[in-house]
C-alpha cells in the first residue's frame, strides 16, 4: 500500500508473481526461506516457455476468473505482485482496487531510460554497460510508475552477448530481489522517488526473425554490434550468400579482426578468406569480421561450404521490413 509517498506492507504474507522468468525456481527458493507463500500466473504463450516443474496458472487476460482465484486464496492485502515480463495490461482501477497498489515490476535498466522491451540487444546496439536493478510500482503506464529501489552494477567485460548480459543480471536480480523482500517483510516504509517525466527512452520490442537482418553498409563496429545483438539465446542475425540457394542464414559468432588488409565499402560482405573452422569477411571499414558459425535453416553449419569470394548480401526490403514493422506481443504471442 502507499501512504505519504511511502510504500509497504504490513505484513507481508504471499507473492504472486506475473509474467515469465528463468529464474521462477530460485524465487520459489527464496520465497520458501522467507516462509511466504508462492503463486506463479502467465499467458499461455508466455507458459510454454516456463519449466514444466513449475506450477502455473494460466491466464490470458486479468479477468474475474483470476480475481475470483486470488481472492479465494490469498489475503490481496498482504499480498505483493510481482510483474516479471508480463504481457497484460494492468489498468488504474485494477491496480487501486483490486491490487491495492501491490502490485510492481522489476526492471533491469536506468528508468525512465530504456523503458519497454527488447532486452539486452538494446545495450549491445548502444555499448551500454551499466546494469541496473530496479523495482517500481505499476501505475497504468509502461514502466512509468514510481521507483521503490534501484541498485547500479557494471557488466563484466566477458558479456558480449545476451546470454551473457542475462546470465550476470539474473544473479545480481535474485540477490536484488531478496534484498528488497526482505525490507517489506521487516516492515520499512520505503520511500518512493517518481521517475522525471522529461527524460527518458522507450525501445519497442525485438523479434530477431523481423529485425534481426544484417545491413551490410554498416561500419564495422556497429555490424558487428548488431551481429552480437541477436546472437545467444536467439537465432541469429540473418542474411544470405550469393544467389541464395543456401536459404536465409543466421550468423554466430562473430568478432572483429584488424589483422589482414584494409577494405573498400564496395567489398562489404565479400569472403576474402577461409582458414578452415572459420571465415574471414571484408566490412565497409578498416576492420573485418571472423565468422566461426553460417547456420543454415535446419541450424547445421555450413562454413565448409562456403568458398573465398562468395558474399553475403541481404535484400533491402528485408531491411526496410525490420524497421518499419513494429512488434509488438499479446498474451497469447506475436501479433501479426
Amino acid at each position: 500500500m502507499i501512504k505519504n509517498n511511502k510504500f509497504f506492507i504490513k505484513k507481508l504474507k504471499s507473492i504472486i508473481f506475473l509474467g515469465e522468468s528463468k529464474s521462477f525456481k530460485d524465487l520459489e527458493k527464496i520465497n520458501k526461506s522467507l516462509k511466504l507463500e508462492t503463486m506463479f500466473v502467465s499467458s499461455s504463450h508466455q507458459a510454454k516457455l516456463i519449466d514444466k516443474n513449475i506450477k502455473l496458472k494460466v491466464f490470458d487476460s486479468l479477468d474475474d476468473s483470476f480475481k475470483k482465484l486470488v481472492s479465494r486464496d490469498f489475503d490481496i492485502e498482504n499480498t505483493l505482485f510481482v510483474s516479471l515480463g508480463a504481457r497484460y495490461i494492468f489498468k488504474k482501477e485494477t491496480i487501486n482496487k483490486f491490487f491495492h497498489n501491490n502490485l510492481v515490476n522489476f526492471h533491469n535498466t536506468r528508468l525512465p531510460l530504456d523503458a519497454g522491451g527488447g532486452g539486452f540487444s538494446w545495450n549491445i546496439l548502444r555499448e551500454d554497460r551499466i546494469n541496473n536493478q530496479l523495482v517500481h510500482l505499476v501505475d497504468g503506464g509502461i514502466d512509468t510508475g514510481p521507483i521503490i529501489e534501484n541498485e547500479l552494477n557494471l557488466f563484466p567485460a566477458s558479456c558480449k552477448i545476451p546470454i551473457d548480459f542475462k546470465k550476470f543480471s539474473s544473479e545480481k536480480f535474485l540477490i536484488f530481489y531478496k534484498k528488497i523482500i526482505t525490507k517489506i517483510l521487516d516492515g520499512e516504509q520505503i520511500e518512493l522517488k517518481p521517475q522525471i517525466n522529461y527524460f527518458g527512452r522507450y525501445n519497442p520490442r525485438l523479434n530477431t526473425e523481423i529485425n534481426g537482418f544484417i545491413d551490410w553498409n554498416l561500419k564495422p563496429y556497429d555490424l558487428i554490434n548488431f551481429i552480437n545483438a541477436f546472437d545467444e539465446p536467439y537465432s541469429g542475425a540473418s542474411t544470405y550468400l550469393n544467389n541464395g540457394n543456401f536459404g536465409k542464414l543466421s550468423i554466430k559468432k562473430a568478432q572483429l579482426h584488424g589483422g589482414d588488409s584494409s577494405n573498400h565499402p564496395f567489398m562489404a560482405g565479400i569472403v576474402n578468406r577461409h582458414d578452415g573452422n572459420w571465415i574471414v569477411v571484408s566490412t565497409t571499414g578498416k576492420q573485418m569480421l571472423i565468422l566461426e558459425e553460417v547456420l543454415d535453416k535446419n541450424k547445421k553449419n555450413i562454413i565448409q561450404n562456403i568458398k573465398v569470394g562468395d558474399r553475403f548480401y541481404t535484400d533491402i526490403k528485408d531491411i526496410e521490413n525490420g524497421k518499419n514493422k513494429r512488434v509488438t506481443y499479446n498474451s497469447k504471442g506475436l501479433k501479426k
